[in-house]
């Protein structure tokens, strides 16, 4: 499982025109799903982005978490942070979970991630052909990958 966190000073998700989700501060999460990932992978990830301190504290030190800035999480489904691209210059989505795994996985991150903000994420929507609008604040984008937790 992996996932690309952008710091946001804003984030929004549009799906044929119609405004999904949006959000003010707090971070915008890409995340995508491989056959292999299960719950131990989710739960990894939430604890991390939970704790992850990429917020400015009173000095301007990134030294606080999503929980202690009360900023909001964005989620979006994103099959293409799988993509392979060691052969040719068209990348291959085949690690890519598919709808029967993925889907049961992002609803239960999307569940597991308003778990430890203490409050539900938005969403974007699994499958649907997504806009999405965010201004990067700083930027900080941290990228994490639960098969390099070591």
């Amino acid at each position: 499982m992996r996932i690309v966190i952008q710091r946001v000073a804003h984030a929004s998700v549009t799906i044929d025109g119609q405004r999904k989700a949006s959000i003010g501060q707090g971070m915008l999460v890409l995340l995508g799903i491989e056959e292999a990932d299960g719950e131990e992978d989710i739960d990894w990830l939430c604890k991390k982005t939970a704790a992850l301190r990429i917020f400015d504290d009173e000095n301007g030190v990134m030294n606080r978490s999503i929980l202690d800035a009360g900023g909001d999480i964005l989620v979006v489904s994103q099959f293409t942070l799988m993509a392979s691209y060691k052969k040719g210059n068209r990348p291959s989505y085949i690690r890519a979970a598919g709808h029967a795994t993925a889907v049961p996985l992002y609803e239960s991150f999307c569940r597991k991630m308003g778990e430890a903000l203490g409050r539900p994420v938005q969403t974007g929507e699994f499958g649907a052909d997504m806009k999405v609008e965010l201004l990067n604040d700083g930027p900080v984008t941290i990228c994490m990958d639960t098969k390099n937790k070591e």
